[in-house]
């Protein structure tokens, strides 16, 4: 058994079916399910928690924030870790173009950090052309987010991208001929399932709107720093300071520093009004 899991990679298509000439990846499912699972279970959370917002509202919201997500995940791999950064802002039609010389190969390359930059974007523009509170909403959108987060990194193993770094752990896989840590699925875990459970409990002894999004920033970017010690940096990068500094590492740090501000200033303005 230990065996055939180290070798997985060598008995495991990435490809799940082909219709045509066109492949369907099990990245891609993953992709899907993690933006169909977080719609429903943010919709679970508002019908059982009976949250004061209407479906038609929030319909309409999942549009604004998904368009966000997807724009600012590619956008932010562009701009953040592709090498071929100037190419594309010249060329801004190729970003989203799945051909390459008349190929079909599909669009590679997403930044989790570029997508939390579009949702902002796109919810911010949403909340104030429909004057809903951001932050009311935010709290809402990571609940899902979070849960559904889990089914983005097993399609980044599936897809055999975003390696571990070489390990002589057990339960290590064989990328090549070196073994590495599983690091996708310790992301799954620790960004995924873990900052989920502590969200899940902590939502009901919330006191300000947006505590929980905050908390949301604070957990993740500091279980995305845990796991960036298992991750091998992007080959294109490298580590950008000593031997430890990633990218991933560098824009967590900025995150939880953001959100480690806004909830002590936040809780100190609630702290006051409260009196």
């Amino acid at each position: 058994m230990t065996e055939y899991w180290q070798n997985i990679y060598s008995n495991f298509d990435p490809v799940a079916i082909n219709l045509g000439p066109v492949p369907v990846h099990w990245y891609g499912i993953m992709y899907a399910l993690a933006l169909i699972s977080a719609i429903v279970i943010a919709k679970w959370f508002i019908k059982h928690d009976k949250l004061n917002i209407s479906n038609d509202l929030f319909d309409s919201y999942i549009w604004w924030a998904e368009i966000g997500v997807i724009l600012g995940a590619r956008l932010g791999y562009v701009l953040f870790y592709d090498t071929n950064t100037m190419y594309y802002l010249t060329h801004p039609w190729q970003i989203f173009n799945p051909y390459i010389d008349g190929v079909y190969t599909g669009i590679s390359g997403m930044s989790y950090h570029g997508a939390l930059i579009g949702f902002i974007i796109s919810s911010f523009l949403f909340c104030r052309k429909n004057k809903v509170s951001f932050w009311f909403l935010a709290d809402i959108s990571v609940l899902g987010i979070s849960a559904a987060y889990v089914f983005g990194r097993i399609g980044n193993f599936f897809n055999q991208e975003l390696i571990g770094r070489t390990t002589d752990v057990p339960w290590g896989i064989y990328v090549g001929e070196t073994l590495r840590h599983p690091s996708q699925l310790y992301e799954a875990f620790l960004e995924g399932i873990v900052v989920f459970i502590i969200l899940f409990y902590i939502r009901k002894k919330k006191t300000f709107d947006g505590q929980l999004a905050l908390s949301y920033g604070i957990l993740y970017s500091f279980m995305r720093i845990v796991a960036e010690m298992f991750r091998q940096p992007d080959i294109q990068l490298g580590f950008i300071y000593s031997n430890w500094l990633t990218m991933g590492i560098l824009q967590s740090a900025v995150i939880l520093s953001i959100c480690v501000v806004l909830f002590i200033s936040m809780k100190k303005k609630e702290v006051l009004v409260s009196k």
